[in-house]
């Protein structure tokens, strides 16, 4: 084992040497660790992270914490110093770091394994939160469906109805048609036999051309409504055809984010063709950023992947970049720096959200009129608050299931707003994709 401890692991580490330095005499605390030792316990091992971290390469303290180890924890000293193994149930990453403290043969492989546990687990929580997203918008595809059937069901109904009065309509027109024709035939009957029958017939002719009138509206206003009724049925299929379309496309387009955030490749290898390649297996190292397979944190193919997702929001801790990138520059220079190159990366990803989050706490009067390129949004911290809250809080806006990724070094910033749903990338990839 060559390279860095996983962060579980160290984390494990740094706590037992924190739980050390609480009961070694004051005469046995390194230098460094003097002023961690006044610490609270309960903050001791995250405020004094970097100073414990590095007493713990002194063999020194390390023996000492080894002693305090096999005297407090001797089950997990026992299980990492065992030839045959810890036992299956063992949490690795405890073992692993105990291993590591007391420095047993064995300890490389030891943290390799935790490597590996902690690794795919984290890809199986990936898989899971896709398996979730996917079911969850086929429950609404299906509920909009549902919905969908019912209103043309009730369209249906009300065409069936007004059919049912436009044939009633004419069937009571073909009746008064015979009843004109009869009283026309008895109008002319009428005028042979006397003048005085001829007016009443004639009268009653007049009337019945009222009638027909009257019912030849009727008819007319009906046929109005009949074709109005197709009409808003043909519009309600569009809708419901639209409607369907919209969440396929949301469904494809989720499926085709989660196969480029998991890096699926076009054509998946063969366990026999990985053998014939002599390959071990897929990489046990810890991952940097979520999907990329052990590239370096500065790879700025991160950034070009983020930007791929489809409806992405990238909000971006600003002064957590510029100060890793242009730390020497004032902080106008940085953010007019930071803001130009943001300006050309949006401007190439149209389709994308870009944020810009300023901690205004930094500077000494509030900036005023900053010009903002086009595509990317830029906000400064409310008062009395910090940029790591104003991140949060945005990440909190974003509906469930949105993409959003948090640029940003700063490990509570990235950790609140995983919490929130949103995946951290390092700054280091940002700085590198806009020096490109």
């Amino acid at each position: 084992m060559t390279g860095p401890l996983p962060a579980s692991v160290r984390e494990y580490v740094i706590e037992l040497a924190a739980q050390t330095l609480a009961d070694l005499p004051e005469s046995d605390v390194p230098p460094s660790l003097a002023a961690v030792r006044r610490f609270k316990a309960s903050r001791r091992a995250k405020v004094g992270a970097i100073p414990l971290a590095a007493a713990v390469d002194n063999d020194v303290f390390r023996g000492r914490v080894a002693e305090w180890i096999r005297r407090h924890q001797p089950e997990l000293a026992e299980a990492a110093d065992s030839a045959d193994g810890p036992p299956p149930a063992a949490p690795p990453e405890k073992v692993a770091a105990v291993a590591y403290l007391l420095r047993v043969p064995h300890w490389p492989e030891l943290v390799e394994l935790a490597s590996a546990s902690a690794a795919e687990a984290e890809v199986r929580g990936r898989a899971d939160e896709a398996e979730r997203t996917i079911r969850r918008l086929t429950e609404q595809l299906a509920a909009h469906q549902r919905s969908a059937a019912d209103e043309l069901g009730q369209v249906r109904e009300r065409l069936a109805a007004a059919r049912a009065e436009a044939e009633e309509t004419r069937r009571r027109l073909r009746a008064s048609s015979d009843r004109i024709r009869r009283a026309e035939e008895a109008a002319r009957e009428s005028v042979v036999a006397a003048e005085s029958v001829r007016d009443a017939a004639l009268a009653a002719g007049r009337d019945a051309e009222v009638e027909v009138r009257r019912l030849r509206g009727r008819v007319a206003e009906l046929e109005s409504a009949l074709a109005a009724a197709r009409r808003d049925s043909r519009d309600s299929r569009s809708v419901d055809d639209a409607r369907m379309r919209v969440l396929l496309d949301t469904l494809i387009a989720s499926a085709h984010g989660v196969r480029r955030e998991l890096d699926l490749p076009t054509m998946v290898a063969r366990p026999a063709d990985l053998l014939a390649r002599g390959g071990d297996g897929p990489s046990s190292a810890p991952q940097a950023f979520v999907g990329a397979r052990g590239r370096p944190d500065d790879d700025p193919t991160l950034i070009d992947e983020v930007l791929a997702v489809p409806g992405v929001h990238l909000i971006i801790d600003g002064y957590n970049v510029t100060k890793r990138g242009y730390g020497r520059l004032t902080l106008q220079a940085q953010r007019e720096r930071l803001l130009s190159g943001l300006g050309a990366l949006a401007g190439r990803n149209p389709d994308s959200e870009v944020t810009v989050v300023f901690d205004a706490t930094a500077v000494v009067a509030r900036p005023v009129g900053v010009t903002m390129p086009r595509g990317v949004r830029v906000l400064f911290s409310r008062p009395g608050q910090l940029a790591d809250e104003e991140i949060v809080r945005l990440v909190r806006m974003e509906p469930q299931g949105r993409p959003v990724f948090v640029v940003t070094s700063d490990r509570e910033v990235a950790e609140n707003s995983a919490a929130a749903g949103a995946r951290a990338v390092p700054s280091a990839a940002l700085l590198a994709r806009l020096d490109r």
